[in-house]
C-alpha cells in the first residue's frame, strides 16, 4: 500500500468522521456532535490556528489523521509545535501510515522554524509507543489537568 499525505480539505469530512470517531473510542472518551462539529470547521478553517492532514491509500481512502497546532514558548525562542491528535485505521495499522503523517507534521514543524514537535499519549497505547519510541524521545514529564 502506498500512502500520500495531503492537508484535509471540507470534501474529506465523511472519510475523517470514521477516523476521529474510532481516535476518540480508542481514548474511551465521548464528545458531544457540536464539539465535533467546531474542531471539524477548525480543521479546515486556515484562520484558527489547527492544523490537519490525512493520509490517503492508493483508493482514495483516508486510512489515518492528525492534528497539530504552533504556539509560543518561554523556553525558546521559537514557537513549537504540539501533534494533539493522530490516528489510524485498524486495517492500515503496522504500515507505515502513523510515522508518514508524523514526518509530515515534523516537515511542517522545520517550515514554520519550531524548535519541536511534541506529543502526549495513554500509557496503555503500547503499540503506539513502538512507534513513537523509534521517531523520537520519551521526556519524564507526567501531565496534570484541572477541568473548568
Amino acid at each position: 500500500m502506498s500512502i500520500n499525505v495531503r492537508p484535509l480539505t471540507k470534501d474529506d469530512k465523511v472519510g475523517w468522521l470514521p477516523l476521529w470517531k474510532g481516535y476518540l473510542e480508542y481514548y474511551r472518551t465521548e464528545l458531544a456532535d457540536d464539539i465535533t462539529e467546531a474542531s471539524w470547521q477548525k480543521i479546515i478553517d486556515p484562520t484558527s490556528g489547527i492544523e490537519g492532514l490525512c493520509a490517503v491509500d492508493d483508493d482514495g481512502t483516508l486510512v489515518g489523521i492528525v492534528h497539530y497546532l504552533f504556539h509560543p514558548v518561554t523556553w525558546a525562542k521559537t514557537k513549537r509545535c504540539y501533534l494533539e491528535d493522530l490516528y489510524t485505521s485498524q486495517s492500515a495499522r503496522g504500515k507505515g501510515v502513523g510515522a508518514a503523517l508524523i514526518k509530515a507534521v515534523e516537515s511542517a514543524a522545520r517550515a514554520e522554524n519550531a524548535d519541536q514537535v511534541y506529543w502526549l499519549t495513554e500509557s496503555y497505547n503500547e503499540r503506539a509507543h513502538a512507534l513513537y519510541d523509534k521517531v523520537a524521545t520519551k521526556t519524564h514529564f507526567i501531565k496534570y489537568m484541572k477541568s473548568l
